[in-house]
This record gives structure tokens, C-alpha cells and sequence, in this order.
């Protein structure tokens, strides 16, 4: 039966035959010391074979910081879009020997404080904001704070939003563009999603004034909203998401219309099925790696007391074009 103590750094020693001493300058990379690389290998191979890790608590009284990065995630559904964000985000912050945490769910259910608290991060990054009393008691705590997609702009210096307002702006100037003058938005029912959906109802409103619906991902009912579309002249519609606009497309396969014919059709997010859908989606798509990359790049700046870099949003925002509109 597996000896379930955990494996100390005497352990190491031990198997290595050197000190704890030489083992913590090894494993620490510490500079200034006299060790030879047979130790170093010694003491290397000793630590791999006894699946040695170090206390990340230690670590923290050792170095005076964490290393974990805390993402506060609201509670939203974890689609296509914020999965690719996440997993690129855990990838382009372990290459800044960063640990990224996802702690989603509501403030209701537990305050923010216990949460930070009880991790001590480094830094903490929001998809939303924080109260200015959240705001200084993470300062005091010595916690970087990153405010990201959706943060009020200059409240913290470190905000980075993805303007929802320009993506609804790109699917109603490029349906415009393609001669579509009377414009709808179908609009999502889920009521945790109306935090990007209205941004980018008022994107699409800067160009048009569209008729909104809202489309469950039902095609009978999705059907009814496309004839009540039809009966008002509209010819283009710009759904919240892909899932919507694949909605829109079963409703209009419901009543014998063509896409884009007679309905043309743009979504956001470019998920897999966009690309499967009968006819092709036309979407509109933020560059996950850029975003990802950037956002490291901000969250380090920060944990290093540095100014967070800049990105032009028209960077990040790109219509992919296909064939239903």
C-alpha cells in the first residue's frame, strides 16, 4: 500500500545524500551558489523519482508571492468561446511560470474576499467589475487586479475590454454592406447572457435600428420569430451568438425559406458547428490567442508593478465570411 505522507524536501536529501539546504538552492534555481552538476543532477533526479513537489504555501512565505493567477468567472454558461479563452489563457500564463485558477460562479453564493483570501493570487483577474471597496482591499492585500472584457475603462488602469458594442457593430455593417437595408437581431433568452447581449444590440443599433426578437434554441419557435421577421420586411438578421443563429437557420428551413436568399443570417463566435451548418454560417470572431496572449502579458506587467501594454480591439474582431449571409 502507497505511503500516503507527503514527500518533504528531507526526503529528497536524503535519497540525493546532500542537505535540505543544497536541495532548496537546486530546486530554486538559487543564484550565488558553489554547486557542482553531479549534485545538481543528483538532487534533480532524487526529487523526480520521489514525485517530489514543493508546497506552493512555502513557496509563497519563501518568495513573498504566489504564483496563481484567480479568474473570478460570473455565472455565465461556459460555451465554445469563453472555453477556448480559458485554455489559452492556462497555456500563454504557464509559460510566465504563472498557475491559473477558474473560480466560477455566482457573488451570491460566496463573497469575492473568501474567495482571494483564501488563496492569496497573485493577481486577480474579473470578467467583470469590482466594487471599489473589493478594489482597495485587494490592493492593500498586495494582489494585482486585472479587470478584463467587460471592466468600466480607466477604473483600474488595467482593464482590457472587448468591445461587444463593436462586434454587433461588424454583423450589422457587414449584412448593410451586402444590401441589407431592414435588419433584425435575434436576441438570446437565457437572462444571464443579457450582460453581452445588450452591447451588442447597441452596436448593431448604431447603424440600424433592427427589429428584436428573441429566439430560443427551438426551430418551431425560432420559425415563429422569422415569420414575424418576414411580415416586417426584415431581410437580414444578427443573431447574439452562433448557437442563436443556427436557431434562426432551423427556423427558416421550417418555412421553406432560403438562406441568404431570403434570410441572411450572421452570428458570433465561430464555433465548430458554423462551419457545418446548411448553408455555412457567416460569423463574426475574436482572435482567442491574441486575447489570451495579451491578457498575460497584462496579468504579469501587473504582478510586476508594470504598465499594462496596449491592443486595439480592431485587432482582436475580424467577420469570417460564408456562405449564409
Amino acid at each position: 500500500m502507497p505511503d500516503p505522507r507527503r514527500i518533504t524536501s528531507a526526503d529528497v536529501a536524503r535519497r540525493a545524500g546532500v542537505s535540505r539546504a543544497t536541495v532548496s538552492y537546486v530546486l530554486n534555481a538559487t543564484p550565488g551558489q558553489s554547486i557542482s552538476p553531479a549534485t545538481r543532477d543528483r538532487v534533480l533526479q532524487a526529487a523526480a523519482g520521489l514525485g517530489y513537489a514543493p508546497s506552493a504555501a512555502a513557496r509563497t512565505l519563501r518568495t513573498g508571492r504566489s504564483d496563481v493567477v484567480l479568474c473570478l468567472i460570473p455565472d455565465w454558461p461556459i460555451g465554445n468561446e469563453m472555453g477556448n479563452t480559458l485554455g489559452n489563457l492556462s497555456t500563454a500564463l504557464a509559460r510566465e511560470g504563472l498557475t491559473f485558477l477558474a473560480h466560477p460562479g455566482s457573488r451570491d453564493d460566496r463573497p469575492i474576499a473568501e474567495v482571494w483570501k483564501a488563496i492569496t493570487p497573485a493577481a486577480v483577474l474579473s470578467f467583470t467589475d469590482f466594487s471599489d471597496d473589493e478594489t482597495e482591499a485587494m490592493r492593500a492585500a498586495g494582489v494585482a487586479l486585472v479587470v478584463a472584457l467587460l471592466g468600466r475603462a480607466g477604473r483600474h488602469g488595467r482593464e482590457l475590454e472587448v468591445p461587444q458594442t463593436l462586434i454587433g457593430r461588424r454583423q450589422a455593417d457587414h449584412l448593410s454592406r451586402t444590401g441589407h437595408q431592414r435588419l433584425g437581431y435575434a436576441y438570446p433568452d437565457d437572462p444571464r447572457l443579457q450582460i453581452f447581449a445588450e452591447p451588442r444590440l447597441a452596436g448593431a443599433r448604431a447603424l440600424a435600428e433592427p427589429v428584436v426578437r428573441t429566439v430560443p434554441l427551438d426551430a418551431a419557435r425560432a420559425a415563429e420569430a422569422v415569420a414575424g421577421w418576414r411580415a416586417d420586411g426584415v431581410t437580414g438578421i444578427c443573431a447574439y451568438n452562433d448557437e442563436v443563429a443556427l436557431a434562426v437557420l432551423a427556423g427558416a428551413r421550417t418555412l421553406g425559406l432560403t438562406t441568404p436568399a431570403d434570410l441572411a443570417v450572421i452570428g458570433v463566435d465561430d464555433i465548430p458547428a458554423a462551419r457545418l451548418a446548411v448553408p455555412p454560417l457567416t460569423t463574426v470572431t475574436t482572435d482567442q490567442g491574441l486575447l489570451a496572449a495579451h491578457l498575460a502579458t497584462t496579468i504579469v506587467a501587473a504582478v510586476g508593478g508594470r504598465p499594462a501594454p496596449s491592443l486595439s480591439a480592431d485587432e482582436l474582431i475580424r467577420v469570417v465570411v460564408r456562405e449564409s449571409g
